[in-house]
């Protein structure tokens, strides 16, 4: 619960940060130059912390499908930062964590999660939300 609590702080961070680092160049300049750095920080931080004898663990199912995964944080991150550029990081945001709905019915589909009651109410808050957030 902290780890998912502070990546929502960082989240929510990020996104006003990356506001002031759009001033003034493309969404998709300021996009890339930001990946550039997470690569960094990750690769840093996975140096750091990960266990030696994790890395022969490695299959091709892995790289494959966290392959997959990278291109849609990629397509993602591209509208994303098109989107605050354009307009206001609060309206952006909100309907950006409807991704939540979505992760919500593909762990359904796929990954045979259950949806329990309260699951599903969230997620009907959520599309509420969703829709009062985006009106104008």
């Amino acid at each position: 619960m902290w780890y998912a609590l502070a990546s929502m702080a960082f989240a929510g961070a990020t996104s006003v940060i990356a506001k002031y680092g759009l001033e003034g160049i493309s969404a998709d300049l300021g996009s890339a130059v930001r990946t550039a750095f997470v690569f960094i920080f990750m690769i840093a931080f996975a140096a750091a912390v990960v266990p030696r004898e994790d890395f022969p663990k490695l299959t091709a199912h892995h790289y494959l499908f966290l392959a997959l995964s990278a291109g849609t944080t990629a397509a993602s991150w591209v509208c994303y930062y098109r989107a605050i550029q354009a307009g206001e990081v609060a309206t952006v945001n909100l309907i950006d964590k409807g991704s939540l709905v979505v992760a919500v019915l593909l762990a359904w589909l796929l990954l045979g999660e259950k949806l329990s009651p309260r699951i599903l109410v969230g997620c009907g808050l959520m599309i509420a939300g969703l829709v009062v957030a985006s009106r104008k």
